[in-house]
């Protein structure tokens, strides 16, 4: 079992900023894809940004060039940088993760974005 623990979430103002982490413990050898998904209320969960072990990244159109996923695999841990936030951004952020073709998932970090 891989269990994912996410921080870093909270209110912002439009146009501010945030960083989420989320550190991934127990049986974590052999994750390759580590991401985040976010969800808001009647919508399916949606790919964020993912990135694998070797450092390829993958990023949602609507997120592009204001969010920055990166990884510590020492730490394994991923962030989330969150910068020029809109109030459409607002969602529970999932971290997630994948190993051996299984999905991992955490519990969730509320991210919002109001004036």
């Amino acid at each position: 079992q891989v269990q994912l623990v996410e921080s870093g979430g909270g209110l912002v103002q439009p146009g501010g900023s945030l960083r989420l982490s989320c550190a991934a413990s127990g049986r974590i050898f052999g994750i390759d894809v580590m991401g985040w998904y976010r969800q808001t209320p009647g919508k399916q969960r949606e790919l964020v940004a993912a990135v694998t072990s070797g450092g390829s990244t993958n990023y949602a159109d609507s997120v592009k060039g204001r969010f920055t996923i990166s990884r510590d695999n020492a730490k394994n841990t991923v962030y989330l940088q969150m910068n020029t936030l809109k109030p459409e951004d607002t969602a529970v952020y999932y971290c997630h993760s994948r190993k051996f073709g299984l999905d991992y998932w955490g519990k969730g970090t509320l991210v919002t974005v109001s004036s």
